[in-house]
């Protein structure tokens, strides 16, 4: 793994280091539990038995902006995609069909999980997401269909991962 353009505060770490885990407070995060149940003012996201998912609104429920939705609404992703090469440029079309498929897969069951924008510059796809974890799964799932090479590099202060896979 390369480490000649890692941002300040941001450290190198394997593929296959698990879960990042979260040392500081993310302020996406509630402090505490929202009320049982409640509904995203924005997606339809329904927080319910400790989690959000895809529901049907209670008639009952309590109206609220769900972790995701801040994110998008503030334009603060938490993770960072870069894809660029030769390959890449030559199979964008198809490389980006999977990184959609990815994000449908996941956003079926884990409603915060989403891509918040894609940016083409300098020959290169930056895709940002409301998750770290989705960002890491995209590039685990380039890398598995395609190979290449995957860097990450996760900063715990800020809770921001950037991955980039070069092929």
């Amino acid at each position: 793994m390369g480490t000649q353009n890692t941002p300040p505060n941001f450290r190198p770490i394997s593929r296959h280091d698990g879960l990042f885990k979260e040392r500081v407070h993310d302020s996406y995060k509630s402090k505490e539990k929202p009320q049982e149940p409640s509904v995203c003012s924005q997606c339809g996201a329904v927080f319910h038995e400790g989690r959000w998912q895809w529901l049907q609104t209670p008639a009952n429920a309590h109206s609220l902006q769900c972790p995701a939705c801040h994110r998008i609404h503030d334009h603060y992703p938490a993770g960072f995609l870069t894809m660029k090469g030769e390959f890449f440029l030559a199979h964008r079309d198809e490389i980006m069909h999977l990184v959609h498929n990815h994000e449908q897969l996941e956003r079926k069951e884990h409603p915060l999980q989403r891509i918040m924008a894609e940016e083409e510059k300098e020959g290169a796809t930056l895709v940002t997401t409301t998750d770290i974890h989705l960002a890491r799964g995209i590039g685990e799932a380039l890398h598995h269909a395609y190979q290449g090479e995957l860097d990450f590099h996760y900063n715990p202060e800020q809770n921001l991962l950037r991955v980039t896979w070069t092929h």
